[in-house]
């Protein structure tokens, strides 16, 4: 039997944020990338809220979200007691929030009435999803934690939030959609309502994003590959991930390399690798790249895959994105001695289950030095 659910009220538009104007009489714990307090953002956002709410901030947010920062967190929310969440920024800053809920829930012994996210990031649809990524900086690991009710209850899209991000966001976010929509195509758990969400992201992405590197202020652009955001967070929510995701969270755990850059890098290679093993991987790429216009009509799904390849690496070029680590500034003598403890922890990641091919670890190991040089 399988199960398909969209538990989040997702709200889309330049005036979403007045969803906001409902709250009332409650105790709000706001959680915030560190560069928002006392910016037009985050006041924007708070003019929304009525002086019926009582409102704190807790901002100590920091990428790669590590368990000591987010216990700071639910020291404040232990002396809130908030009744409402609301997480504001990238992916860290929504896994922190959901981070603090779920340590301040067990140790406060409560329960919060509503988490709402607020993304600011087109790219790590964490709005949408049920996990939520810690760092264990000892042992140089990340840390999924995956429970249902950490879904947010509330998702408000506000294409203008995102007009202001850095290019270099804009790219890597955007790229790591690309890599949640080909990598829950082909996952184990994909079924036909995952599929048509992966398909359409990956239409959208391919089509708009890099516009919206170019030209940051076309807020069409803009909505649209922040709903391909959404969606593709939707469809890898039910359906998974795979080795790209594995092993992308050891090059941020070991090198510090940005999230949605480590899928990057590693995209082109775990679309070949996935497609070479699997004639239903293959199949679900070439359809995809069809249908998103990367492919004509009539050419084989090989050829096809060969194209959406090609696709990947363009849209990496047109947004100077470092495709390999020595690229990024890593020593490559360095990567490569921590080869062997890559692909240990790639096979322990909550995300490599879903890869549609079960790889040996010389087929990890291969995946990951193609992007060290």
């Amino acid at each position: 039997m399988e199960k398909y659910s969209m538990p989040t009220r997702i709200y889309s538009g330049t005036d979403s944020l007045k969803e906001l104007e409902t709250l009332n009489n409650e105790r709000i714990l706001l959680v915030c990338d560190s560069f928002l307090p006392g910016s037009d953002t985050l006041k924007e956002i708070e003019n929304h809220i009525n002086n019926s709410n009582k409102c704190e901030i807790f901002s100590d947010v920091v990428p790669d979200p590590p368990l000591d920062k987010i216990m700071e967190g639910v020291q404040q929310f232990l002396k809130l007691k908030p009744t409402i969440v609301i997480g504001i920024g990238g992916g860290s800053a929504m896994d922190t929030g959901k981070g603090i809920r779920f340590f301040g829930e067990k140790l406060g012994k409560c329960k919060i009435n509503e988490y709402i996210a607020i993304p600011t990031t087109s790219g790590t649809g964490s709005e949408v999803t049920n996990t939520a990524v810690i760092s264990d900086t000892k042992e140089h690991r990340k840390i999924p934690i995956l429970e249902d009710y950490l879904t947010p209850d509330c998702a408000l899209l506000d294409p203008k939030l995102v007009m202001t991000a850095p290019k270099s966001v804009t790219a890597y976010s955007g790229m790591d959609v690309l890599t949640h929509a080909l990598e829950s195509l082909v996952a184990k758990d994909a079924n036909l309502f995952t599929v048509a969400l992966s398909e359409e992201a990956i239409d959208a992405i391919t089509k708009h994003l890099v516009e919206c590197y170019r030209h940051g202020d076309n807020v069409d652009a803009r909505k649209i590959v922040h709903e391909a955001s959404n969606i593709a967070g939707t469809a890898f929510n039910i359906a998974g991930l795979g080795i790209c995701h594995s092993i992308a969270h050891q090059l941020g755990a070991n090198f510090h390399v940005p999230h949605g850059l480590a899928n990057t890098m590693l995209l082109p290679y775990v679309v070949a690798y996935n497609a070479e093993h699997s004639e239903e991987a293959l199949h679900k790429f070439a359809i995809a790249a069809k249908k998103a216009g990367i492919a004509a009509p009539g050419v084989g799904d090989r050829l096809a895959v060969k194209r959406l390849i090609a696709k990947i690496r363009e849209m990496a070029r047109q947004m100077n994105c470092p495709m390999t680590l020595q690229a990024f500034g890593v020593d490559p003598a360095k990567a490569e001695e921590l080869a062997d403890t890559v692909v240990a922890n790639a096979k322990k990641d909550a995300t490599f289950p879903g890869n549609p091919v079960v790889p040996s670890d010389d087929d990890l190991k291969m995946v990951y030095e193609a992007v060290i040089r």
